[in-house]
């Protein structure tokens, strides 16, 4: 396998031997149904970014996201129809951290990090059944919002804890 196609070896891409079995807690898909993937796991943590690359890259005024170990994703289709973006050098190569899109319709499907999967709830299914599950926690880079929103989270400058905490 030549060597930028190794991502295709690691979770979520494929899956580890862990001996674990994997049994499918949440479903996802893009827009199109071509990108299909599952958690086994509830998110470690949720939270909602405001900083200026997910603002340009998604078209909304923030990104919501919940978090999970990479081991705890799978890919059931189109893994070949994946695309990569990592913003630091504007290139479109798969270079941790990146945006994970559907190659067809074009639909973010997660950011993934070096050990996570930040995945995009609005792409679960059954989202109204299961929102209680993926509970946010925070809002990040909040210094660089360019809506108000007041709901009782807490609020930071930059990453969750690593950086100052704003007011509401």
């Amino acid at each position: 396998m030549e060597e930028n196609n190794q991502w295709k070896l690691q979770p979520p891409y494929t899956q580890s031997d862990n001996n674990k079995p994997f049994v499918a807690k949440y479903k996802a898909s893009c827009y199109c149904g071509t990108v299909q993937y599952e958690a086994s796991e509830d998110p470690v943590d949720g939270t909602y970014c405001h900083c200026r690359n997910c603002q340009v890259l998604h078209g909304a005024p923030f990104q919501w996201a919940v978090i999970f170990h990479k081991d705890h994703i799978r890919f059931t289709k189109g893994v070949d129809d994946l695309v990569f973006y990592d913003s630091s050098s504007r290139r479109s190569e798969h270079i941790l951290p990146c945006k994970v899109s559907c190659g067809k319709c074009r639909s973010p499907i997660a950011d993934e990090g070096r050990r996570m999967f930040l995945a995009f709830p609005t792409l679960f299914q059954d989202l109204p059944k299961i929102k209680d599950s993926l509970k946010t926690t925070s809002h990040i880079f909040y210094g660089q919002r360019c809506v108000d929103v007041k709901d009782g989270l807490p609020k930071y400058a930059g990453h969750k804890e690593k950086s100052e905490k704003l007011p509401e």
